[in-house]
This record gives structure tokens, sequence and C-alpha cells, in this order.
């Protein structure tokens, strides 16, 4: 297994560390080695589209139409009827 070694680390962030271990009833490398194994997955989880995650949060409230996707267009200001 690897090892990984972190240098310089601030006071406050090791006491925060310390403390998020001892809530979840780990140690402190284990806690680390947890963030670190989370924030990997989360890198490689897909991604969906914008107006799909848009779509995805308001189904259900309302929003029954398809949002177009926007790929390769300008972006344009909205016209407030000035």
């Amino acid at each position: 297994m690897a090892q990984v070694i972190v240098r310089r680390l601030e006071e406050e962030v090791k006491t925060r560390l310390q403390r998020r271990a001892r809530r979840h009833g780990r140690s402190v490398e284990e806690e680390v080695r947890h963030i670190l194994r989370n924030a990997v997955k989360e890198e490689s989880r897909p991604t969906a589209n914008l107006g799909s995650r848009i779509a995805a949060r308001f189904r259900g409230i309302g929003l029954d139409e398809d949002l177009p996707e926007l790929r390769g267009q300008a972006p344009q200001l909205p016209d407030f009827g000035k």
C-alpha cells in the first residue's frame, strides 16, 4: 500500500480532522483515508449535463418539459424589455 506524507499542514486543519475523526469513531489516519476515497469516487462519477440536472431537480414540482442543451451556442444577454 502507498503512503502519503502531508507536510506543513495548518494546526487548525489538523485539529478539525481530529474532531471529525472522533465524531465518526475513527482514527485520524482512517478519517483521512475515508475523505480521500470519497473525493476520488466523486471525481469519477459521470455528471449529467446542466439541462438534465435542472430538469431532474424540478421534475415532480411542475417542470414537465425537456430543457434543451445549449452546447456550442454563444451566450446571449437577457432582454428585460427596456
